[in-house]
């Protein structure tokens, strides 16, 4: 119980709209909009540009035939000085679309970049405003995915799908005007399958988005599956798990092959539906083209100039599809990552009505349980009605049996959670009333769990007072009985540790962090199983450098070893959230109790 709720991921939700997604996109870029409006403007310009090219390209068209027919016929020749002087215009015109499209294209990147920058930076700090509650019952791996896989697919998406959709968008209307401009029945033969296909492919997004959100959600857990994995390799392979882990990995990624599959199968029937609708009216326009050609109706240059438009048209209506794919697979990551930045946060403020509190300088140290009860879920209570009063200076140890409510205790005293009923008081306020931060400051912690971070070994023992100087680092190590070990290492005290400290026993990660706690000489102490992982000699040093750092301080331990604790002020006696004895060592042990029965089966 004194785990916290049970790890997890939480269930799939429906999938949920794009335009709601894009929505909220749009509010999140915020000033980006404006620079988005430029974007718009140089790719609409040099689609513009690339639209009018084929109708002036028709013209030098006609001018050569016209001029052959005058040839053939004896009444005259080519008018060259036309022809060069449309080509130049010609080339004009391209060379401009192409410089518009490439600004564009290099004012896109900047902007996902920088969108995909301000992202992963949200989250990160998203991160650490989150209640521990968040991290004790999600994956690891899926917020991994978040910021990660979700704002890669995000940028990427963005970066090509939002300068292809204006360029489509431009190229189909103005390729729709220019047909007109050549010939009204024409254009509406070519039209008459554009409604059929935007029916088709509406269907398409209708059943495909489903089975993205899917994919992405699939692959969060994926990433949870393979960082448990691989932090849990030497215990998997202890107890001979390979094969269960190699099944419930193939499970989930079996998932995420179907749901994959079935998004790209189904996104992936655009292209060619659009290609046969289209095609059709390729069909009938280029029949009706020759007839009219024939009738004298148009010119040739202008049957050139409508058969590019039609492939013109061609072009953006399968680059349309494409950009609904990634529409799609953009949406599906950024509705993750939004329902990430708008999770519930760990409030700073105080409780509500509450003045502000004056923890102006370090706290004193007298802590007061008052009947407290909570429950990780609210009906399950696992601190049923604890009350203990701690003076000054006093060191408190808690025993207990596993899942007797022992970790609880810290977490409430250090507002990771809320009491749901008394109160726990800190220098006679209560704690709720003070900001989280502020009253953080006031303790430091050695937990079983050591964590160790990729840097030197002097950053680490330094993480819990960045401004200590190298000598204060080194007075730390040596009360902790860890300077001789650190000065044996290659590099000493500017050894780099590698993620999660593995280079290093799980004894000397332990020291390491006892030096942490030393050395940031908080007003008090939470020792949760502090010499859990060293041997029997070294915890005898470690137990007199830590009597010396305990003298005028507060100080909690958390112990299952008895032998560690006999000469605490108190001894808080946990059964199934409550206390059930309380004294000194020696007053417990002459009562012949509960406590006198964990003591003495340690020796059995």
């Amino acid at each position: 119980m004194s785990r916290g709720p049970g790890a997890g991921i939480a269930p799939v939700d429906k999938p949920k709209s794009i335009t709601r997604a894009l929505r909220k996109l749009l509010r999140y870029m915020g000033n980006a909009r404006l620079v988005l409006i430029a974007v718009m403007f140089f790719a609409m310009a040099g689609t513009v540009f690339q639209v009018v090219g084929p109708k002036v390209m028709g013209m030098a068209t006609t001018e050569i035939a016209e001029g052959l027919t005058a040839k053939m016929n004896g009444t005259g020749g080519f008018d060259f000085d036309a022809i060069k002087r449309i080509l130049l215009i010609t080339i004009g015109l391209y060379f401009a679309g192409s410089a518009a499209g490439a600004i564009q294209a290099e004012i896109m990147t900047v902007v996902t970049q920088r969108i995909g920058y301000r992202m992963r930076r949200d989250i990160s700090e998203k991160i650490d405003r989150m209640p521990m509650s968040y991290f004790e019952s999600r994956s690891y791996g899926d917020v991994l995915s978040r910021i990660t896989n979700d704002v890669d697919t995000f940028t990427q998406s963005l970066s090509q799908s939002f300068s292809q959709l204006v360029q489509a968008v431009t190229i189909i209307a103005g390729t729709i005007v220019m047909m007109f401009v050549i010939s009204r029945l024409m254009a509406l033969i070519a039209l008459v399958m554009l409604p059929v296909s935007a029916v088709l492919v509406r269907l398409l997004v209708r059943v495909s988005q489903k089975y993205f959100r899917t994919q992405q959600e699939s692959l969060g857990r994926i990433n949870g599956k393979v960082e448990e994995s691989f932090s849990g390799h030497v215990v998997i392979q202890a107890f001979g798990k390979e094969e269960r882990m190699k099944a419930d990995f193939e499970e989930e990624n079996d998932v995420l092959c179907q749901s994959a599959w079935k998004a790209q199968f189904f996104s992936g029937l655009m292209m060619p539906v659009m290609l046969f609708v289209t095609n059709l009216g390729y069909v009938g326009v280029a029949v009706s083209g020759g007839y009219f050609a024939v009738k004298g109706v148009i010119g040739v240059g202008d049957i050139q100039a409508f058969i590019q438009y039609i492939k013109n048209l061609n072009q953006p209506m399968q680059q349309m599809a494409q950009v609904l794919n990634q529409i799609q697979s953009m949406s599906a990551a950024v509705e993750r990552v939004f329902e990430f930045l708008d999770e519930a946060e760990e409030d700073d403020g105080k409780a509500e009505g509450a003045e502000p509190a004056g923890l102006s300088g370090p706290c004193e140290g007298a802590v007061a349980f008052d009947h407290v009860r909570f429950g990780y879920d609210p009906a399950s209570p696992v601190i049923h009605d604890f009350s203990a009063d701690v003076k000054p200076g006093q060191k408190i140890a808690i025993v207990g049996p596993t899942g007797a409510g022992k970790t609880t205790i810290v977490k409430l005293l250090m507002r990771f959670y809320d009491v749901d009923a008394g109160a726990i008081r800190l220098d006679g306020r209560d704690v709720r009333e003070y900001d989280r931060h502020e009253l953080r400051k006031n303790f430091g912690m050695v937990l079983q769990d050591t964590w160790l971070y990729s840097a030197s070994i002097r950053d680490n023992i330094r993480y819990g007072r960045q401004d200590a100087s190298d000598e204060e680092v080194e007075r730390a190590a040596k009360a902790a009985h860890v300077h001789h070990f650190i000065k044996a290492l290659p590099g000493g005290y500017g050894m780099a540790l590698n993620e999660d400290g593995t280079n290093v026993s799980q004894g000397q990660k332990q020291l390491i962090t006892i030096a942490r706690a030393i050395l940031a000489d908080s007003p008090v102490l939470i020792l949760d199983e502090a010499t859990s992982s060293v041997d029997t000699r070294t915890e005898e040093l470690i137990q007199k450098a830590m009597d010396n750092l305990m003298k005028g301080r507060t100080s909690f331990i958390i112990a299952h070893r008895l032998s560690t604790i006999k000469n605490a002020d108190l001894i808080l006696v946990m059964d199934h959230g409550d206390i059930i004895e309380q004294g000194t060592h020696e007053t417990l042990l002459a009562k012949g109790g509960f406590y006198a029965g964990l003591y003495n089966s340690q020796f059995s």
